[in-house]
């Protein structure tokens, strides 16, 4: 598969074509990448975060000792 049938096919995915020419629609598709790719990276590291903090153990706590004098 040719480079620019694969970026018009992402572009199409993201959006109807908008813009006066091609590459007026081309700018536009790039846009809508870069937003996309911004918003799925922080998507990716709310859902780490959250499998960290919640899904996997955390380092057990040390025990306070007490010292009873009897």
């Amino acid at each position: 598969m040719k480079k620019k049938t694969v970026f018009r096919l992402i572009a199409k995915s993201l959006g109807e074509k908008a813009g006066k020419d091609d590459k007026e629609a081309d700018k536009i598709a790039i846009i809508r990448i870069l937003m996309f790719l911004s918003i799925f990276i922080t998507n990716c590291f709310i859902i780490f975060n959250a499998v960290r903090t919640h899904i996997v153990p955390a380092e057990p706590r040390p025990v306070k000792c007490m010292n009873i004098n009897t």
